[in-house]
């Protein structure tokens, strides 16, 4: 599995190593692993050459892909040496922005990247999640400083996911029969805008926490990459964020309750166990 320290992929090594499932994390830095099951094998490569992959990938049956960022290289990368390894089954995490009539720009790039999965021969699961829960940790600056949220999306309605939902669902399809060749929309049940979910977030840290309308489209890049993003991507937030605010119906599927027999896990319930990191001031 590739992205093993981020939201989804560490949530995804927990689901595995419970499942009793043999599995290996790519990693680039070692130091960053130290957070995986002691069952995981670690391997350390890099998707951006392809020379190091050739050992990542071997014995490899299944691959969880997931590849961050605009280009397209790691997934070719990824995909060349899954067909040298014989392997017989991609899950892609991808993106529900692909579903875009017209696509918008981060459609474009995840659409892209499942071209290239599907060119490759190998039989694919592409799982299409909307937003993350954990996106609000992207808040965490302004709440510092500040004790508010800006929100570029106004009155915009979306149903986020919590990422241990989606690793879920993957580990499913790693371990599972049946899904190859599907294409898996996942969303939470409930639809919120920002004020909404500031309000949630703010009963479980026992704090105010206000929020403030964005005004400018470096204020809305801020209030997602407090740091800064490259200008394609820059572009890009600016324009999700205005097809967002267009959205005030929403749009939630029942993909994990029918893959998982349960409901989504609850915002309420991500905010409860993340409460800590909202209470640092």
């Amino acid at each position: 599995m590739t992205g093993a320290t981020g939201n989804v992929g560490r949530e995804l090594a927990r689901e595995l190593d419970e499942l009793g499932v043999p599995f290996r994390v790519l990693v680039r830095d070692p130091a960053r692993a130290t957070t995986s099951p002691e069952r995981a094998e670690r391997v350390v490569a890099d998707l951006s050459d392809p020379a190091t992959l050739p050992p990542a990938f071997a014995g490899v049956d299944r691959l969880f892909l997931l590849t961050p960022g605009i280009g397209l290289d790691h997934t070719r990368h990824a995909v060349a040496a899954a067909r040298s390894a014989g392997v017989r089954h991609i899950v892609h995490l991808s993106s529900f922005n692909v579903l875009g009539d017209p696509m918008p720009a981060m459609g474009r790039w995840h659409h892209e990247r499942e071209q290239a999965i599907r060119a490759s021969g190998i039989p694919a699961t592409f799982l299409r999640p909307g937003g993350f829960m954990t996106n609000a940790f992207d808040w965490l600056p302004t709440i510092r400083q500040g004790g508010y949220v800006l929100d570029p999306a106004g009155p915009g309605r979306y149903a986020p996911i919590d990422p241990a939902d989606i690793a879920a669902v993957a580990a499913l399809a790693l371990t599972g029969d049946g899904h190859q060749g599907q294409e898996y929309v996942l969303t939470g049940e409930e639809l919120f805008t920002v004020v909404d979910q500031v309000k949630i977030l703010a009963a479980a840290a026992g704090r105010d926490i206000a929020v403030r309308a964005v005004n400018t489209a470096e204020e809305a890049v801020a209030s997602r990459f407090p740091n800064g993003a490259p200008p394609a991507l820059a572009e890009a937030i600016i324009e999700g964020f205005h097809l967002m605010r267009a959205d005030t119906a929403g749009f939630r599927t029942d993909t994990v309750e029918r893959l998982l027999q349960r409901k989504p896990r609850t915002f309420a319930a991500w905010c409860a166990r993340n409460a800590d990191a909202f209470r640092t001031t």
